[in-house]
């Protein structure tokens, strides 16, 4: 059976113990023999939860070690661009966890790298596999529901009011670091949700505006803890993405719009209507939807252990413009992400 060797380039990510805890249970298909973090004390510490890791003080470490075939990238969003461009001249597969970027320079620096060496790459932007998520796709991208005219993609939950990043993950909340808050670090997953499931049939985004707020501080008031973003499409298509950290239940509702057909999700169900699909009244909650796909994560070593996919990795081209569009939106809000990457 073949087995996969990879190592951690930093650890800050708070989906790090996740990411840990489905590499134990894949220890048939995936051994982690190395853990870097700048942070001697916290690398040690996520090397000791995985069997057989070594923590490594330098990258290069992990560069220079032919029996590493991939890199796993946790660390602060900040970092990304060093650690990935070290890991693509070194011809090793990449996971990397979102945003790729803190914006288009160092996200677009990043994917020329990984084409021009030809590796596997894949970030978490696990939310495309759901089965709502698919279903709406597939419809879209049938014809289903007309024209589109109008979106809406919400991801909300209660980090700042229950201080989920008081401590370990307090990084989240520096922009130095991090590139913004909660429009940034939520906001991501429906605006790659965007990109993945419109441009195809409504063309580019052509604007990209936002307004962004804070009114707990309860990480300063520097930082962002919601936020709404407003696209406009080639073909005229609006999309509206919301983002929070102040909400006190989890919150992601999703519309999608069209001239003969419209798509209602919450956590009640699916609601359709459309002209073409018959019994597609939008009173009764859809029951046919697609299976569920694996996590992002899991799709990557999937992928590289050449096993067929449900759905598609991420490419980088994606990625990079999501951290594109991201600036864009912040840059008008009066914003910056990327003053990290003058430091």
């Amino acid at each position: 059976m073949t087995q996969l060797t990879t190592a951690f380039l930093g650890v800050a990510h708070i989906h790090t113990p996740g990411f840990i805890k489905t590499l134990n249970t894949r220890k048939g298909d995936v051994r982690v023999a190395a853990v870097y973090d700048h942070d001697a004390a916290r690398g040690q510490q996520r090397a000791g939860e995985l069997d057989g890791a070594a923590f490594v003080s330098d990258p290069q470490a992990i560069f220079d070690n032919p029996q590493i075939g991939s890199v796993v990238v946790c660390s602060e969003t900040v970092h990304h661009r060093k650690l990935v461009l070290g890991a693509a001249k070194a011809g090793k597969h990449i996971f990397c966890e979102k945003p790729l970027g803190l914006g288009q320079s160092d996200a677009q620096e990043m994917a020329d790298a990984i084409k021009a060496a030809g590796v596997t790459f894949q970030t978490g932007f696990f939310q495309r596999g759901s089965p709502t998520n698919q279903f709406i796709k597939r419809e879209v991208q049938a014809g289903h529901l007309g024209r589109l005219t109008r979106v809406r993609y919400t991801n909300c939950h209660q980090a700042a009011l229950a201080g989920w990043f008081d401590t370990e993950w307090r990084w989240i909340t520096d922009a130095r670091e991090a590139g913004g808050g909660a429009l940034l670090d939520l906001g991501a997953h429906p605006l790659d949700l965007i990109i993945h499931t419109f441009t195809q049939t409504e063309g580019d985004v052509i604007s990209a505006k936002a307004s962004v707020g804070n009114r707990g501080g309860r990480y300063g008031q520097d930082i962002d803890e919601y936020g709404t973003g407003l696209l406009q499409f080639a073909s005229g298509a609006t999309a509206e993405l919301e983002a929070s950290w102040v909400d006190p239940q989890l919150h992601s509702p999703i519309e999608v719009f069209g001239t003969e057909g419209q798509i209602q999700a919450s956590n009640n169900g699916v609601l359709y209507y459309s002209t073409h699909v018959e019994g597609a009244d939008g009173k009764v909650p859809v029951t046919n939807l697609p299976p569920a796909a694996p996590h992002a994560f899991d799709l990557f070593w999937d992928a590289l252990l050449g096993r067929e996919l449900p759905v598609p990795l991420v490419t980088v081209e994606e990625a990079a413009q999501g951290s594109r569009l991201m600036e864009q939106l912040y840059q008008s809000a009066g914003r910056s992400t990327t003053t990290g990457l003058s430091n």
